[in-house]
């Protein structure tokens, strides 16, 4: 079987950069983007600002403890999106396949392109082309697979590249703190840490079916990753599904308070959707159909988010502007697309943490009594 040659790029502090391409002052200085009062979070922070000990999701509170100094950037979602679709433009052009994990990552299946020019050397090029025409840093991974390239990408960063060769992936690994394997999370950590595992290596000596007994089938994973073994296939970003939901009316209609409690009630079905995938949307469509049968749709690009509020004035603001005739409406459509793995950011764009802590909160109780256990009035009596 072929090696395979996997190359995990990132950009470097990604908002920041972003920030700094905008503002050369910014340079060299430890910034912080996220929220500025005591009750926001650091949604990023600068690579000088990491050396106080800042790190994504601290209280900015006490970020701004640890560094009384630092510039504080509340932040724009919408630039950071315009930018990370940018840059998957410049590759999609480039790779034959291509999967976007998040706002700012990419991974790239460079399998059999050894044969006409060397892997290490076009992910090069294509970092150099990122840079000449975005202005953004990047770093990257290649080696056998997806985790032990995003490692590799992780310990070179800033503007780093590393090549970690199928012969050197256990050299690689086995010094390195378990912290580093992605997807641990910190409570496994510290149970980890109370059996005595802290470094990759001593992760790799445990059999794995005491940590089966342990950590149940994470344990496994964990055990694979730490040993260096990932078969998780690159998906090109093409491939990536969107989300949407539509309703044909019994009778065909114009009530528009209705169709807007219906709308809401969909995109309110959809966000959690979004939220339990850990995905955010960057597009959201609305479909009409008219009574004679013609169908008209309005899209609009948005800023990576999965919050009820913000997607539901948009859905409205869409339906308003799509409705041309004045005839009955037969169905109405809500669609996300452009999906892509990740959290929502605090504090960027205007979403409020009480919006945040609300789409949480409704959460964890459709999680626990079901999906139809809580709703927003408005939408309690529509039969869907």
């Amino acid at each position: 079987m072929q090696e395979k040659q996997i190359v995990h790029i990132d950009q470097d502090a990604f908002f920041v950069s972003v920030e700094v391409l905008k503002n050369s002052k910014l340079l060299g200085m430890p910034v912080i983007i996220g929220g500025t009062s005591d009750r926001g979070v650091v949604a990023s922070c600068s690579y000088e600002a990491r050396k106080f000990g800042i790190h994504s999701a601290m209280p900015s509170k006490m970020a701004r403890q640890l560094c009384p100094q630092a510039i504080f950037i509340r932040g724009n979602m919408e630039e950071y999106s315009k930018y990370s679709h940018l840059i998957t433009e410049i590759l999609q052009q480039k790779v034959p396949v291509l999967e976007k994990a998040s706002i700012d990552e990419h991974y790239i299946d460079m399998t059999g392109m050894d044969r006409f020019h060397g892997c290490m050397k076009y992910a090069h090029e294509l970092k150099e082309l990122v840079i000449k025409e975005t202005g953004l840093p990047i770093s990257f991974g290649l080696s056998v697979n997806k985790t032990v390239s995003k490692m590799a990408t992780n310990e070179c960063k800033p503007n780093g590249e590393l090549f970690v060769a199928q012969t050197e992936v256990t050299d690689f690994l086995n010094p390195l703190s378990i912290k580093k394997i992605p997807g641990l999370g910190k409570a496994t950590y510290i149970k980890l840490s109370e059996m005595g595992v802290k470094k990759i290596f001593t992760l790799t000596q445990i059999p794995q079916q005491q940590l089966f007994k342990v950590l149940g089938s994470n344990g496994l994973t964990l055990w694979q990753k730490a040993n260096g073994i990932d078969h998780s296939p690159v998906v090109p970003y093409r491939e990536q599904k969107s989300m949407g939901k539509q309703h044909t009316f019994e009778k065909d209609s114009i009530d528009f308070t209705e169709i807007k409690h219906l709308i809401t009630a969909m995109v309110l079905q959809l966000t959690y959707e979004l939220r339990q995938q850990q995905k955010l949307t960057a597009c959201i469509t609305i479909t009409i159909r008219y009574s004679n049968f013609e169908t008209v749709s309005q899209q609009a690009r948005i800023p990576y988010t999965a919050l009820d509020a913000y997607l539901i004035e948009k859905a409205k603001a869409l339906f308003d502007k799509a409705y041309s005739q004045r005839m009955l409406i037969r169905l109405v459509g809500v669609k996300f697309s452009n999906l892509v793995n990740g959290f929502e950011q605090i504090n960027l764009y205007g979403a409020a943490r009480e919006q945040y802590n609300l789409c949480q909160a409704m959460d964890k109780i459709r999680n626990r009594f079901g999906e139809k256990a809580i709703a927003i009035a408005s939408t309690l009596a529509l039969k869907l």
